[in-house]
């Protein structure tokens, strides 16, 4: 864990990205204590701009909310349907794909014909489809990322799995008789977390973006503030009022960024030996 640790302080990017994602997390989690009063509430005159009123530092929108509320309550649910989506979605394709890369077989073409079927139709297209024929709430958004998202990781835990049950200590697992779920949980995937661990920040950061553009198209959820909401609500307002889209844009670019950074970092971390062939 030290050695870890030690490499991927090496990685200034990554540094820099896990800097930017403990703030984002310190602000989501202080909202109520930063912000006591709903994001929703009119609190000042319409359209302040930014940074001439010490009160709204990022300003107003068109009917007086403030800006900054906005921002740090959609910190809030982000991360929150990022962070649950991914381990459901994540939950899933382990299983989905341990199963098919263990047994393979008839197993395997069944569950990857399945996967298939999901992967065939674009993402943004089926998650806009279920939260649309499920109403918009944060439990509909969540079931539609997962849905999109567990896909890719069946198919990596698949890979990893086909690539393992050959090597000698799982043969040496089965020949001593060990039974299969004892061989999955304590030989193949201990040694398969690393790319796991790699992707599941990435979709993480998938997810983010696609929360945000569905609350863009207004598939969000009405009772919680979002960035994507934000955006949306202000885009006929671009000219007259450019913070109002301008902010929650750069939320989200700094936030994606910064998961991918740190992504990049753990790669890096956990797989030293594929750096220094890049390299």
């Amino acid at each position: 864990m030290k050695g870890l640790m030690q490499r991927y302080m090496q990685n200034r990017g990554a540094i820099f990205g896990l800097a930017i994602i403990i703030l984002v997390a310190i602000l989501a989690l202080a909202a109520p204590l930063l912000y006591d009063t709903s994001p929703w509430m009119m609190v000042a005159a319409p359209l302040i701009p930014p940074f001439t009123d010490a009160a709204y530092p990022f300003g107003t929108d068109m009917l007086g909310r403030d800006i900054t509320a906005g921002l740090v309550w959609g910190a809030r649910v982000s991360l929150m349907i990022g962070l649950v989506s991914t381990i459901v979605a994540l939950i899933f394709g382990i299983l989905v794909g341990a199963l098919a890369g263990f047994y393979g077989g008839v197993i395997d073409d069944i569950l990857m014909r399945f996967t298939e079927f999901f992967q065939t139709i674009p993402q943004l297209a089926l998650a806009v489809v279920i939260v649309a024929v499920l109403s918009p709430s944060i439990y509909s958004i969540m079931g539609a990322i997962m849905a999109v998202s567990w896909p890719p990781a069946a198919r990596l835990v698949r890979s990893e799995f086909m690539t393992l049950k050959q090597r000698e200590f799982v043969q040496a697992a089965i020949v001593i008789g060990q039974k299969p779920m004892r061989i999955v949980w304590s030989q193949i995937l201990p040694n398969a977390m690393s790319p796991i661990i790699v992707s599941a920040s990435f979709m993480v950061a998938t997810a983010i973006l696609t929360e945000s553009a569905l609350s863009f198209l207004g598939l969000g959820d009405r009772n919680l503030m979002s960035w994507g909401f934000m955006i949306g609500a202000s885009r006929t307002m671009i000219r007259e009022a450019w913070w109002m889209s301008v902010w929650p844009g750069i939320a989200i670019l700094l936030t994606v960024l910064a998961i991918n950074l740190m992504g990049e970092g753990l790669n890096d971390a956990l797989n030293p030996q594929l750096r220094k062939r890049g390299e």
